[in-house]
């Protein structure tokens, strides 16, 4: 099931990369993937608060997802030059701390959105 979602994703970034190419701000990259995954009927939540427990305290907001779709697909956006292993720890982060199953991290800065795009799997220890 999260495959066929996961492709469902894929493709509607793939729709909002191709219609407004490379450039813009991530805030409207979120703003047009957020729809256009409304329009396929997804549930999407966007901005997730991700509470944080330090020392047996729950901290709200300790992180933001930028979507999350169907309460399963953590999705991290980006507009930068390169991704780097900081991006890619925040998405293994959230899938730990919230326990989702897949993360996409998606950099709308690319000529190809292909070459932007990774997928993560969380992998209990």
């Amino acid at each position: 099931m999260e495959n066929k979602l996961t492709e469902k994703i894929i493709g509607a970034a793939i729709e909002v990369h191709r219609t407004l190419g490379p450039g813009l701000l991530e805030s409207a990259y979120q703003e047009c993937l957020l729809f256009e995954l409304k329009s396929h009927g997804l549930k999407v939540e966007k901005e997730k608060a991700l509470p944080i427990i330090y020392k047996d305290i729950k901290l709200d907001h300790g992180y933001r997802i930028d979507l999350l779709v169907e309460n399963k697909i953590v999705i991290e956006l980006k507009t930068v030059e390169s991704l780097t292993d900081v991006h890619t720890a925040q998405v293994l982060t959230y899938l730990k701390l919230g326990n989702y199953p897949i993360g996409l991290l998606i950099n709308f800065h690319t000529k190809l959105l292909k070459n932007g795009l990774k997928r993560y799997i969380n992998t209990p220890l």
